[in-house]
Order: C-alpha cells, then structure tokens, then sequence
C-alpha cells in the first residue's frame, strides 16, 4: 500500500466521477492528515485497475452509473468499493468483496463550498466499518440506514433540500410581485427552522391554515397568479393535516 511521507499511517481513497459530490469528499478528506487522493482515472479511460493500491474507492457517478462503473472495476479483496448515493442500496455493488455506502446528508453546490461544510455533517452510511472511518476523520455524526428503506430516507433528505428551495423560490417570486426584498424573508425562515428543529414541527406550526383563518387563504388565493395557486393549495392542505 502506497502511503504519505508526511503521514506513514494516512489512509488512500481514489475516486471515480469527482464531482460536486466527489470532489467535495476528497477536498474535505485532504484537510484530515489522516487520508491522501490518489490518482484517478480520465473520464472515458479504462477503471479495470481502480481499486488497487487503495484503501477505499469511491464511485461518485450518477446513481444511473453506479452498478455499471461497479462491475467494471477488479475486486480487491482487501479495498472497501463504496458509492456516495443516498437512494442505492448495497446491490448494485455486487462482486466486491468488501463494499459501503456514504451518503453526505448536506447540499453541495459546488467542490469548494461541499469541502467546507462536510466538516461536521451528517452522513448515511451503510456496508464495510472504512466508511465510519471517514466520517470520523470528517468529524461528522453518523446513522446506518438499511438497503431496503434508503429510498425512502433519500425522499426525505429531497424534501428537506430540494423541496425547501423550490418553496423559497416562489417566496422569491411573490416577494417580486409585492415589491419586497426576498432577503427580508430570510430572518422568518430561519426563525422557523429554528423552532422546528427545537419544539418539532407540530408546536413550531403558525400561520392561517394552522389557525384555521380560511377567509385569510381565501384572499391569498385571490391575490396570487394562477400558477402559483397549485403549489400554495398543496401546502395549506398539509398545514391543515398536521394541524389535525
């Protein structure tokens, strides 16, 4: 095993498909000390060799690609294979005799900024014992999740993202239409996040549609464009099942 002159007893990753995700990794893992790149192959090369003389290699493809990429890698009996989906399961590694997932629980927009805020994050993790090592060194908390309730946790880390920013950015839009600045709004969502995460989200819940003031949704429904009415109407009924 290749190993650092700097840290004899550092740890070696390669990753395949260094990405926003993938890249993200490796920058965070080269401020550990504890854990070195090594060379990755060029997109379209051959990755037959990729999983000698490291410790771990991380497939950061598209979920799509995954088992494919997989199956064209040589089984090393002592390196863990490992992909960095949220929604696959242990499967689509089949063939590696040691094999895990791991799963950053956080947005990264870009390698710089995804480097940064691994520190400290959450991850899903699942497989070979490597993967908790990584987090470890990441100084980040981890939860296993089982292979055949990952969709349903990848659902979940969906909604808690992607389905917030979609949100925020009709409150961009309506905020355009009031003639508000949309960076007024930021202090009540973070005031909202921050009494969900401390009282849950049933005590944390205000508003109309919790009150039960149907004559204030009325004049909202009113007041917006057409296509924004879907989306607000789907909120209010689930703000009302809570509620309930």
């Amino acid at each position: 095993m290749a190993q650092s002159d700097s840290s004899p007893a550092a740890r070696v990753v390669r990753v395949i498909g260094a990405g926003r995700a993938g890249g993200s990794l490796l920058g965070a893992l080269a401020g550990t000390g504890t854990w070195r790149a090594a060379e990755a192959p060029l997109r379209g090369a051959p990755v037959r060799d990729a999983a000698r003389d490291v410790d771990l290699l991380v497939i950061a493809t598209p979920d799509r690609a995954i088992a494919e990429v997989a199956s064209q890698v040589e089984p090393v009996a002592s390196t863990v294979v490992a992909h960095l989906s949220g929604a696959c399961g242990l499967d689509v590694l089949l063939g590696h005799p040691r094999r895990g997932a791991l799963h950053p629980l956080m947005t990264l927009p870009d390698p710089v900024r995804g480097a940064r805020v691994l520190r400290g994050a959450w991850f899903a993790i699942a497989g070979d014992p490597l993967v908790r090592e990584v987090v470890d060194a990441l100084d980040g908390r981890a939860f296993t999740v089982a292979d055949e309730q990952r969709a349903v946790y990848h659902a979940a880390a969906c909604v808690a993202s992607n389905h917030v920013v979609a949100l925020l950015a009709q409150v961009e839009r309506l905020a355009h239409v009031a003639g508000v600045p949309f960076d007024a709004f930021f202090d009540i969502v973070r005031a909202s996040v921050a009494n969900a995460a401390e009282l849950g989200p049933l005590r944390a819940l205000t508003g109309p549609a919790a009150r039960g003031d149907d004559a204030t949704i009325e004049r909202h429904l009113d007041a917006l464009a057409p296509r924004e009415r879907p989306v607000y109407v789907a909120m209010v009924d689930e703000i009302r099942r809570l509620a309930s």
